[in-house]
């Protein structure tokens, strides 16, 4: 069993920041990879990031790639997701999810836990 609880969200400016703390317990940490996804209203959950479970690899979506850093630190349990230059368009509730298998995925289908979420607004 893994539960995450996802923190840091909320309203901010175009062109803003905020950084996402995903919080980790149950299985030990450093054993699964590590995504986020976000999801906003009349859409699909839309795969962001992942970070490989001991951190030294991470794969990105292009619609995020060089605005968004996905990273870990494993002695806190905790992923985080740094977003610089934000936009309205970013505005969704923002997910953290294990996956416990081999590889990294960026089908939500292939995750097996998930957190509450924590709401994103980007105001134009």
């Amino acid at each position: 069993q893994v539960q995450l609880v996802e923190s840091g969200g909320g309203l901010v400016q175009t062109g803003g920041s905020l950084r996402l703390s995903c919080a980790a317990s149950g299985r030990t940490f450093s054993s699964y990879w590590t995504g986020w996804f976000r999801q906003a209203p009349g859409k699909e959950r839309e795969f962001l990031a992942v970070i490989s479970r001991s951190g030294d690899s991470s794969y990105y979506a292009d619609s995020v790639k060089g605005r968004f850093t996905i990273s870990r630190d494993n002695a806190k349990n905790t992923v985080y997701l740094q977003m610089n230059s934000l936009k309205p368009e970013d505005t969704a509730v923002y997910y953290c999810a294990a996956d416990l298998s081999m590889y990294y995925h960026r089908t939500s289908r292939q995750y097996d836990y998930w957190g509450q979420g924590t709401q994103v607004t980007v105001s134009s």
